[in-house]
């Protein structure tokens, strides 16, 4: 657990006053830098200590073997590993002939500065050396949004109190010491020194190293440059072997004076190309950022991020803390995607190797929602990286005996990685997930072209491997049996709700989309009989409820289950690592919302009483063991008037890695709660629905935020809602012609320019009292609002999902 001793309240920057070493695992991963395509952990400059060093290029990748004590027919055999690769931060420091390391000599200050608007790195060191020299270090660090394959670093070394001589050390280093991922002896010998050298080459001020891993033989380069600034002289030199290069500066300063070298740093990699085409690349991209300069690059990366938060900001009043976070987490979630152009969003982006650098529903559920609205383009690549996997999800579809296309639980290259069936391969509810994306972000921006280009097949094929899975009853009711929802808890299930009702609503967007492209379909080979087929399946699809308790089943017969045994205080957590899955299966104990889920993203299949009911009824049962539920219980709170409790959810949510709740930030970030902390304020408190290609407000706020205004994109238009405890206001922020048409509290409202609309907030009286959470398991307050941590914390080495321990 991270106190707000650790990242002080800011609204813009989140701010580390001082060193705890025992803290580096976290604040690598908090204040990482991407881009989408380049990622750069939070390490030291000068590269000790660290916990985990990581540079990552989006869907580099090594093969491992997957073990099984048994094997089965379709288990995937080979796993896909995201590789540490060449690392170019290092920039090692020597005065006189002392090593500058933080644990040595004197440290009489350390700050570090994530800086959210300027989208910079900044760190500021006073350190004596054991000989009793003391300087001043500051660096500063940006992975570029605008330029995609550059990163940068300022670094200035100033003399204070005597004339020192100051030697740089600036690095390229490849097969860096990774933590072992796994005990068993073939997958740690595929994942050791997982880089082959290829050529090397030494540049006027720089050089550039290319390497290829041994088993999926993908190709890179890292290439660094350098431009020296120094009161007097200086020599600089350069060393090349196979898995590293130096360059080498040095010069004497006097009190006062400074030393500054800007290094310039190129990354690339390629399945196909040659190593002098991606040499030249490299060698290209290293060129045009000495030709912007330090100054340049962060001047255009200020611009980019301005013209980001102009149109994505989210500003509250009342909850310093929350304002903190949610800045926090849209600046990550747009690092994770700005220039992925085409390749997959892992679960923690590109902030650790947690999960393997996996990609999962995730990113299509909750991370792809945010970025339709803040950044449709970011969506629309994802989407199509989505589509260059639909080979593969054809061929397991038809491993699976199925029709149509089973997209992969978790991969990075498109082939299905996981090791553990029953919360993998099970869990088909991926596949309506990736088809609800592609027609979110249709209607929401307006964007007539990546339907016909790729989105309609996507559709088709996902609406046959339902329509292959499922079945019809005698009397005509259609049923998906065999399956996992959301809660990894319950798996293996008959009529999970969730999986029902997004398989249905995944049949008829594909019906209608192909009455929308007709031509288009027919070329896809769309037989005139399967939309009828689909509409009639989505009809017919059966939804279990429990008369008796007036309640939803989670699955059919959920909720007959015996209940689980919570004891009066809060148990070791995650469940999943401290009682079998054979008692979790057979028990009334969720692990994250699913039915909620599906009450959110299905909302319009079940009634306002109905929502508060099942609220009511799975708040008692959840025990949020997965960071993607608590800001889906936000959303469903707010929904039904549980105002204080879905703050606390936000929170929740929002501070997963700021406050470190689930015990592994060190791995690399949380994207999806960050995402959906997004979604806990503007479609909880917000009110933010989807009617067709109509957005729909209902804000509602809760007593500790006064107000509340956030920003979107729709249509192809900026939207600003601005709302209190007294009143809404809704107004576009584009030109004179500008009007959408929107629900304001049901009512059929177009705004535009000119003329904004405002409205009384429509208040709303719960149905039911707030529910209670199982003992021990209601959001932590104190701890949610900075104060001093609970006991009851996660173990350091929990895990979010229910996997074998292969997959951990």
């Amino acid at each position: 657990m991270i106190g707000d001793a650790v990242f002080p309240v800011d609204a813009w920057q989140v701010r580390e006053p001082s060193l705890d070493v025992g803290r580096l695992a976290q604040t690598e991963s908090v204040l990482a830098l991407a881009n989408g395509h380049i990622g750069l952990r939070g390490n030291l400059d000068e590269g000790e200590p660290h916990i985990i060093a990581g540079t990552y290029l989006n869907s580099y990748y090594e093969r491992r073997p997957l073990p099984y004590p048994e094997g089965g027919y379709g288990y995937p055999e080979q796993g896909q590993t995201v590789v540490n690769v060449t690392d170019g931060k290092l920039i090692r420091l020597m005065v006189d002939d002392e090593p500058f390391h933080v644990a040595h000599g004197r440290l009489h200050a350390h700050e570090r500065v994530l800086d959210l608007r300027g989208g910079v790195l900044r760190r500021s060191v006073d350190w004596e050396s054991p000989a009793g020299q003391r300087v001043r270090i500051r660096s500063s660090r940006l992975v570029s949004f605008t330029q995609r394959a550059v990163a940068a670093i300022e670094y200035e070394v100033e003399a204070l109190d005597q004339q020192v001589r100051v030697t740089v050390q600036s690095g390229l280093v490849a097969n860096e010491e990774q933590p072992q991922k796994s005990d068993d002896p073939r997958v740690a010998a595929a994942l050791d020194r997982p880089l082959v050298a290829v050529a090397q080459d030494t540049e006027q001020h720089g050089a550039v190293l290319l390497h290829r891993t041994k088993a999926s033989g993908l190709l890179m380069a890292a290439g660094m440059d350098h431009f020296v600034e120094a009161p007097g002289d200086y020599d600089e030199e350069t060393d090349v072997r196979e898995d590293w290069a130096r360059t080498t500066v040095v010069t004497v300063l006097r009190p006062g004076e400074r030393l500054r070298i800007t290094k310039f740093l190129g990354y690339a990699w390629s399945s196909s190309r040659s190593p002098q085409a991606l040499r030249d690349q490299v060698a290209g991209a290293l060129t045009g950022a000495r030709y912007a300069g330090w100054g340049g690059l962060s001047a255009d990366q200020q611009a980019y991020l301005e013209d980001f938060w102009d149109a994505a900001d989210v500003e509250i009043d009342g909850d310093p803390v929350l304002q903190q976070a949610v800045r926090f987490g849209l600046f990550h979630v747009l690092q994770a995607g700005a220039r992925a152009e085409r390749r997959a969003i892992g679960a923690k982006g590109l902030t650790g190797p947690g999960y393997d650098g996996h990609a999962f529903w995730d990113t299509d559920g909750f991370v792809l929602p945010l970025l339709t609205y803040i950044a449709p383009h970011a969506a629309a690549d994802t989407l199509r990286w989505r589509y260059s996997i639909l080979d593969q999800a054809r061929h397991r579809a038809r491993t699976l005996g199925l029709n149509g296309a089973a997209f992969p639980w978790r991969t990075i290259h498109g082939e299905e990685c996981s090791a553990y069936w029953p919360a993998g391969t099970a869990a088909l509810h991926l596949n309506a997930v990736i088809a609800r994306a592609v027609e979110r972000y249709c209607r929401v921006t307006g964007d007539d072209v990546l339907e016909p280009e790729c989105g309609l097949e996507i559709l088709v094929e996902t609406a046959r491997l339902w329509m292959s899975h499922g079945h019809h009853d005698a009397d005509g009711v259609w049923h998906v049996d065999g399956v996992t929802g959301p809660d990894e808890y319950s798996a293996v299930a008959d009529d999970n709700l969730f999986t029902n009702l997004m398989a249905a609503r995944n049949l008829r967007a594909a019906a209608d989309a192909c009455a929308r492209l007709p031509a288009a379909a027919e070329r896809l080979g769309v037989q005139a009989q399967e939309p009828h087929l689909w509409q009639a399946a989505a009809d017919a699809v059966h939804v279990p409820y429990n008369d008796r308790l007036s309640v939803h089943e989670q699955s059919a017969g959920f909720t007959r289950y015996a209940p689980w045994n919570f004891t009066a205080e809060r148990q070791a957590e995650p469940l999943m690592l401290h009682a079998p899955y054979f008692q979790l299966y057979r028990r009334q104990v969720v692990k994250q919302a699913d039915l909620v889920l599906a009450m959110h993203w299905c909302g319009e299949d079940f009634t306002a009483e109905q929502k508060a009911r099942n609220v009511d009824y799975y708040e008692r049962i959840t025990v949020r063991d997965s960071s993607l539920s608590a800001c889906t219980q936000a959303v469903m709170c707010a929904e039904v008037g549980h105002l204080q409790l879905a703050h606390d959810y936000a929170r929740e949510a929002a501070l997963v890695d700021l406050r470190d709740l689930h015990g592994n930030t060190r791995d690399g970030l949380h994207l999806a709660s960050l995402a959906g902390a997004w979604s806990a304020i503007v479609e909880g408190f917000g009110g933010l629905r989807e009617h067709g290609s109509v957005p729909a407000l209902a804000p509602r706020l809760p007593e500790g935020i006064s107000s509340l205004r956030f920003r979107l994109r729709h249509s192809g238009l900026r939207l600003l809602v601005e709302a209190d405890h007294e009143a809404v206001r809704v107004s576009l922020r584009d030109g004179a012609n500008a009007r959408l048409a929107i629900l304001l509290y049901g009512e059929a409202i177009e705004v535009t320019a000119d003329e904004p609309v405002q409205r009384p907030v429509v208040g709303l009286n719960p149905l039911l009292p707030p529910p209670e959470q199982p003992p021990g398991y209601a959001p932590d307050r104190a701890t949610l609002i900075g104060r001093t941590p609970s006991s009851a914390t996660r173990s350091a080495g929990s895990a979010s999902r229910g996997h074998s321990p292969s997959d951990v």
